[in-house]
């Protein structure tokens, strides 16, 4: 995150005395990343978060992937996978490599338990649902167009509102997801040049303190299983906490589009940054200024990323048969573009008002065998002219 943030009751000086009214010593725990040389927060809980009752057998929880023998680009149809589960239980995975898992989430349940991802940050991005993340650092209300971001190893649980189930695309990074480093200055500010500010980033804004005991299931996400462990006391029994790691959201609305006299490449759309991947957010705005301009993306060949893009809503201008939930994957080795017809269309046209997510990867994604059983297999000859002409034959 981009800046420090104190909330509730902590001492003057980390890792000194901080006592509860009745003498005895408040517990004090530091959440941090890469051994300590990392960002960090400092949590001040009412008791030790140590304390385990007992330890129930782990839930295998791994993904099945697919091993595809020829090469093409891909669509899913997103939507068509149905609702289901919990927050947890209700994800279905669609692709996936070591850097990276996406899945979508549309649950219908509520958690009666809490979840630890102890090996992945998780970026959220609310397609359709509203409600709020809970965990120790207190509340974090999100809507539609939110991005959720849960640092790893942070005890949470999602609670939405009434109503259609939510719509979620969840991304698991295992490395943590930062804000792209051109961004900033070198003391982590955003520049004047960002996209988007650190107004536009949304902490925690209500601690809630619970002292309660008893048995609380804590599933933790790590070596292929969700290990279930139960506390004795509450996991949101902190006081105050400061630091830089803690829950945020913040709105792909609130990103400002990047343009110029001609069509602007992807990285200018760029959100977030991981290890061996990025995310960027397409959203509207006004097209290319130059008069011979051609608005829609020319052909491209991706030679050392994976491309993934997840339309949320709007006019895709590049692309036909394309709606709402859709993933594309356009895999390295093969060039993609606009599909016929588009580029005509789109000369003289002032802006779009299309809104999408991508992620660029630059290891090869492997697709689970739910994405092949939502797949559009004739997506590869969609660029053939007469698909779109109507001359094809039967």
């Amino acid at each position: 995150m981009p800046h420090y943030i104190r909330m509730g009751k902590v001492p003057h000086k980390r890792h000194t005395q901080m006592r509860k009214p009745d003498g005895t010593l408040y517990s004090e725990e530091v959440i941090g990343a890469e051994g300590f040389s990392g960002i960090q927060a400092i949590a001040y809980h009412l008791h030790p978060p140590t304390v385990v009752e007992r330890i129930e057998d782990p839930i295998p929880y791994g993904v099945d992937y697919v091993d595809l023998n020829y090469l093409c680009h891909r669509h899913i149809k997103g939507f068509e996978i149905e609702a289901g589960g919990d927050w947890l239980s209700g994800r279905t995975y669609v692709m996936g490599n070591e850097d990276v898992r996406i899945a979508l989430c549309s649950p219908v349940e509520p958690m009666d338990y809490f979840f630890r991802n102890a090996v992945a940050d998780e970026l959220i991005f609310v397609h359709e649902g509203s409600g709020s993340l809970e965990s120790p650092y207190g509340r974090v209300g999100f809507s539609k167009g939110d991005y959720v971001h849960v640092p790893r190893t942070v005890t949470h649980r999602w609670n939405f509102d009434g109503g259609a189930p939510p719509r979620l695309l969840v991304i698991e990074s295992f490395s943590e997801i930062r804000t792209p480093k051109r961004y900033r200055n070198e003391f982590g500010q955003l520049l004047e040049s960002s996209p988007y500010c650190e107004r536009d980033f949304r902490p925690p804004t209500e601690l809630i303190t619970i002292d309660e005991e008893g048995e609380f299931e804590v599933r933790i996400a790590k070596h292929g299983y969700l290990h279930r462990l139960y506390f004795r006391y509450h996991p949101f029994d902190v006081v105050g906490w400061d630091g830089y790691m803690y829950p945020y959201a913040t709105s792909i609305y609130d990103f400002e589009p990047i343009t110029g006299r001609v069509h602007m490449p992807p990285p200018t759309h760029q959100h977030f940054a991981g290890r061996n991947f990025v995310i960027c957010s397409f959203v509207p705005r006004l097209y290319d200024y130059h008069p011979l301009a051609i608005p829609v993306p020319y052909n491209h060949s991706n030679i050392d990323s994976d491309e993934v893009l997840y339309y949320v809503e709007g006019n895709f201008m590049s692309r036909m048969g394309i709606s709402s939930g859709s993933f594309t994957l356009h895999p390295g080795g093969i060039a993609h573009g606009p599909h016929p017809g588009t580029v005509e269309a789109s000369i003289g046209k002032k802006g779009t008002d299309e809104l999408a997510v991508m992620i660029d990867t630059f290891r090869p994604l492997r697709l689970t065998t739910s994405a092949i059983e939502h797949e559009d297999e004739d997506y590869m000859l969609s660029w053939r002219p007469e698909v779109h002409s109507g001359n094809e034959s039967s």
